[in-house]
C-alpha cells in the first residue's frame, strides 16, 4: 500500500498507478530530495521533535541510498509514484521506525517545491557557466577578426558594410542579456518553501531558516500557500532558456548561410559537419541546423508550463506534476546546444577575402553617397532620390554604384566632386561610423572593451552565487 493509503480500502488501478507516477521524471532530482530530507531531519532533531539517534540513523540511511543511486545499483519501483516516496519507503525498510519519523512536519507539497527549486538553481548555474563559455569564444573570434569586413544586411539583402567583429559582438550582447535572465531565474529559485507543509504551515515548531541555510537558500518564502503553489521560478528559467535558444537559432541560421557555397564566408570544422549518404561531395552544417530545430522544443517547453499553470487555484494541484519534465528538457537541450555552438565558433575558418570580394555587390555605398549630397546642402530626401537614380543607372550598366564613372555622378548632381571616390571606399565607409555602438574600428574597439569587461564581471559573479545541490548522474 502507498505511504498515503491509510484512508483507502482499495489500491489504485494499475493503469492509474502508471499514469499518475512522476518517478520516471523526478528521479533525476534524487540528490535534491535527499539533501532536503537530511536538512529537515537535522532541523527536527535540533528542535527536539525527533531524537538525535533517529536523525543520525536517517542521515546515514539517506547517504547509503544516495550512494546506491549514484552507483546505479538502486532499483526504482514505479509503485512508489515519485522520488520522495521511493527514497522514504527504502529508508524505512533499511532503518525501521526512524525512517517513518522523517516526514514529521512536512508534506510532499513543500518537499517537491524544495527539490524543484534546488534543481532550478543548479540548472541555471550550469547554463550560466556554459553561456560564459560561448561568450568567451565569440570574444576571441571578434578579436581575431581585426579589420575584416562583410556586407551587413537587412531583409537578407546587402545594406551597408560592417566589421565582422562588430557583427559577432552583436551576438555577444545577446548572450550577455541571456546571462542576466539566467541570473534572475537563479535568484527567483533561491528561496526555501520547506516548512510550508501542505499549504497552511504546521503545528510543529520548525526552524525554516535553519533548513534554508543548510540547503543554501538565501531566504524563506513568506507565504505558505505561495510556497507550495509557485512555479514562477520555473517560468523564469524556461523563459531564459527559450530566449537564448532563439538567439542560438539566429546564429545557427547565419552559420548555415555563411558556410554555403553561395556565401562562402566560413568553413566549418569537419568535427562540426556531416556528409551525405549518397552525395560524396557534401559537407553539411547539420549541427547548426539541429540547434535551429531544437529551439522549437525549448520554446514548446515554456508554452507547456504557461498553459499548465494558467487555470490553477491555490494551492497545490496534481497538474503541477507536469512542471519538471519541460524544465529539465529545456535546460538539458540548451546545454547541449551551447556546447555544440561553442565548438563550432571556436573551430570555424573565416574567409576574409571572400567577404571582401562580395562587398561590391548590392550598392553598399549608396547611403554614404546620399550623405555626401546632404552634407553639401541637399535635403536628404532629394539626395535619396538622386542616389536611387544612380543605382538604377548602375543596374542598367550591370555594375555597382561604386563602379560608375565620375561623369555619371556629375550628370546626377552638380554637387558631386571628384572626392566622391572617398565616399565609395568600403574601408572609409566603415571608418566613418564612429558613433558609440557604430562599426568604425575605433568604436568597435571601445565596444569590445565594454563587452569583455561585462564578461569578466559576470564570470566573477559566479563565485558569489549561493550554494547549489549538484544534479545527479543521468539527471
Amino acid at each position: 500500500m502507498a505511504l498515503w493509503g491509510g484512508r483507502f480500502e482499495q489500491g489504485v488501478a494499475e493503469v492509474t498507478q502508471e499514469f499518475g507516477a512522476s518517478l520516471p521524471v523526478d528521479k533525476a532530482l534524487y540528490r535534491q530530495d535527499i539533501a532536503g530530507s537530511k536538512a529537515h531531519a537535522a532541523m527536527l532533531a535540533a528542535q527536539g521533535i525527533i531524537s538525535h539517534e533517529d536523525e543520525r540513523a536517517i542521515r546515514e540511511g539517506l547517504e547509503g541510498i544516495e550512494a546506491d543511486i549514484d552507483a546505479g545499483t538502486f532499483v526504482f519501483d514505479i509503485n512508489d509514484e515519485d522520488i520522495h516516496m521511493a527514497v522514504e519507503s527504502e529508508l524505512t525498510r533499511r532503518i525501521g521506525e526512524a525512517g517513518g519519523r522523517l516526514h514529521t512536519g512536512r508534506s510532499r507539497n513543500d518537499q517537491v517545491a524544495t527539490d524543484t527549486r534546488l534543481a532550478a538553481k543548479a540548472l541555471a548555474r550550469d547554463l550560466m557557466q556554459a553561456n560564459l563559455g560561448l561568450r568567451r569564444a565569440l570574444l576571441v573570434e571578434a578579436d581575431k577578426a581585426g579589420a575584416t569586413v562583410l556586407p551587413g544586411m537587412t531583409h537578407l539583402q546587402h545594406a551597408q558594410p560592417v566589421l565582422l567583429s562588430h557583427h559577432l559582438l552583436a551576438y555577444v550582447w545577446m548572450f550577455t542579456r541571456d546571462f542576466g535572465r539566467l541570473r534572475s531565474a537563479f535568484d527567483a529559485s533561491d528561496a526555501s518553501p520547506l516548512g510550508a507543509a501542505a499549504l497552511a504551515g504546521t503545528t510543529y515548531p520548525l526552524d525554516r531558516r535553519m533548513t534554508a541555510e543548510t540547503l543554501g537558500f538565501s531566504s524563506v518564502i513568506d507565504n505558505s500557500l505561495d510556497a507550495v503553489s509557485d512555479r514562477d521560478f520555473l517560468l523564469d528559467l524556461e523563459y531564459a532558456c527559450a530566449v537564448m535558444a532563439v538567439h542560438l537559432s539566429r546564429l545557427s541560421e547565419e552559420i548555415v548561410l555563411w558556410s554555403s557555397q553561395e556565401f562562402g564566408f566560413i568553413t566549418l570544422s569537419d568535427s562540426y559537419s556531416t556528409g551525405s549518404s549518397i552525395m560524396p561531395q557534401k559537407k553539411n552544417p547539420d549541427f547548426a541546423e539541429l540547434i535551429r530545430g531544437k529551439t522549437g522544443r525549448v520554446v514548446g517547453d515554456l508554452t507547456q508550463l504557461l498553459v499548465t499553470l494558467k487555470g490553477l487555484p491555490l494551492a497545490y494541484n496534481k497538474d503541477m506534476q507536469e512542471d519538471k519534465e519541460g524544465a529539465l528538457d529545456a535546460a538539458h537541450t540548451l546545454m547541449q546546444c551551447l556546447s555544440v555552438m561553442t565548438g563550432m565558433v571556436s573551430t570555424w575558418t573565416v574567409h576574409a577575402d571572400r567577404m571582401r570580394a562580395v562587398m561590391h555587390r548590392g550598392h553598399l555605398a549608396a547611403t554614404d553617397v546620399a550623405d555626401y549630397l546632404a552634407k553639401r546642402g541637399m535635403p536628404f530626401r532629394e539626395a535619396h532620390a538622386v542616389v536611387g537614380h544612380l543605382v538604377l543607372e548602375a543596374e542598367k550598366r550591370g555594375c555597382d554604384i561604386s563602379e560608375l564613372p565620375f561623369e555619371a555622378f556629375q550628370e546626377a548632381s552638380e554637387l558631386f566632386r571628384r572626392d566622391i571616390t572617398g565616399a565609395l571606399d568600403i574601408d572609409a565607409i566603415v571608418a566613418a561610423r564612429t558613433t558609440e555602438g557604430g562599426t568604425a574600428p575605433s568604436a568597435v574597439a571601445d565596444q569590445f572593451k565594454r563587452a569583455q569587461a561585462r564578461y569578466l564581471v559576470d564570470e566573477s559573479s559566479m563565485a558569489l552565487l549561493s550554494p547549489v545541490v549538484e544534479m545527479g548522474h543521468g539527471a
